[in-house]
């Protein structure tokens, strides 16, 4: 990662430095693990601090609220004023709010370490998607892809650790994993070193390619549409990491630990679909994409809470596969549609996830706590519907043809 790469308008896909995307992925799974903890714990934290569903959803909230507040604004500054080095910094605050996750005696230092780990995510996730983006050569849904796919993994394997090793050993178990976070800094430390001779060797180039130019309302709307899709993407996803857990474990009287497993189904399915998404929008047109993505789930959420167990599982993954494959997709979109503004589209897109989330967890738990488990489930299915929106999105395909 001590090289930099030329950029001349678009680059070509030889050019692409793996190294450095790979190396993000890989801080991006090590971030998402240890943020993935804290639902992971939720069974735990519910009956050891006798939480109720809507304290469980305030800390969901506390975590993805404080990163979708703080992500676009990081963007937006950096996008003028890169910080190569806040990356490392970014993964020192998670560690922290791991240590107050992992000691904490009372119900207000949980907040206090979810919204640290929170911060730390504002800070990583513009900063290095942008990274991403420069060292992409060109192929930039599939250094979304790589790098969005780290954060999927590090969301799967979660659940899983806590299972094995956090929910057996208890609490004070998570001081373990700032150790990983101990090692992410290093990672980064060494991407802000690629960063940097980038930056002195191709000046103030952002990445950003050929300039794509439309009209301002053909971009207003279409930034509109996607804000809506990503908004009922990221409900969904909220209703299955933070509640899923439950649902399996009241219906289906499964225990804890396995519980965590059948989350992790669903969050492997995530993984494949991030995977998938981004090369095939570089082939097929991010639009395309989003179609299936975000309409096509329909049938399988409509089916879910009329499921029994083994189809609980089997739909879990599908719907896993087939909603995750649009983000890609959908920030490679934005991107292109705000060309210069790589930090802030990603700020505003990853921190809408957040925030997003983060609303609808605290919503849903309101919901299940007066409505039960299972009726959350029945009024998220229908969310996919607004997927019909994408018809109001321009066609990208002739404009980058014509700025190639």
């Amino acid at each position: 990662m001590t090289g930099t790469t030329t950029i001349n308008g678009r680059i070509s896909g030889e050019t692409t430095a793996y190294a450095v995307i790979l190396a993000v992925s890989f801080c991006h799974l090590l971030n998402d693990v240890m943020q993935s903890l804290l639902a992971a714990l939720y069974p735990m934290l519910k009956d050891d601090y006798g939480l109720d569903f809507w304290q469980i959803g305030l800390l969901t909230m506390t975590f993805q609220i404080t990163a979708s507040l703080l992500q676009p604004v990081i963007g937006m500054y950096t996008d003028r004023r890169p910080m190569p080095y806040s990356l490392a910094f970014g993964m020192g605050s998670t560690l922290v709010g791991l240590l107050f996750l992992a000691f904490a005696t009372r119900y207000s230092l949980l907040l206090l370490g979810a919204g640290l780990i929170g911060f730390g995510s504002a800070i990583f996730h513009p900063e290095s998607s942008r990274v991403a983006r420069l060292a992409s050569g060109g192929r930039y849904g599939l250094a979304q892809s790589l790098f969005q796919v780290g954060g999927n993994f590090g969301s799967a394997l979660g659940p899983l650790l806590a299972a094995f090793i956090v929910v057996p050993r208890g609490q004070d178990s998570v001081a373990w994993f700032s150790l990983a976070a101990l090692a992410g800094m290093l990672v980064l430390w060494r991407v802000g070193r690629w960063y940097a001779g980038y930056r002195a060797a191709n000046g103030s180039r952002s990445g950003a390619g050929t300039a794509i130019r439309l009209p301002r309302r053909t971009v207003v709307v279409a930034l509109i549409v996607l804000t809506v899709l990503t908004f009922s993407k990221h409900i969904y996803i909220a209703s299955l990491t933070s509640y899923h857990t439950f649902y399996v474990i009241q219906k289906f009287g499964v225990s804890v630990q396995t519980s965590q497993v059948l989350l992790f189904v669903f969050l492997g399915g995530a993984a494949v679909g991030t995977v998938l998404g981004g090369p095939v929008g570089d082939r097929v047109g991010a639009k395309t994409v989003i179609w299936f993505s975000i309409l096509g789930v329909l049938p399988f959420t409509l089916a879910l809470p009329y499921a029994d167990l083994f189809w609980t599982v089997v739909l879990t993954g599908v719907i896993g596969v087939v909603m995750a494959s649009a983000f890609p997709a959908i920030v490679v979109f934005a991107q292109e549609l705000v060309p210069g503004r790589v930090g802030l589209i990603a700020g505003v897109f990853f921190g809408l996830a957040f925030g997003m989330a983060g609303i609808a967890a605290a919503v849903l738990g309101v919901i299940a706590d007066v409505k039960g488990i299972e009726f959350v489930y029945v009024a998220c299915s229908f969310l996919p519907m607004l997927g019909l929106l994408t018809a109001l999105l321009p066609d990208m395909r002739p404009a980058q043809a014509a700025a190639s």
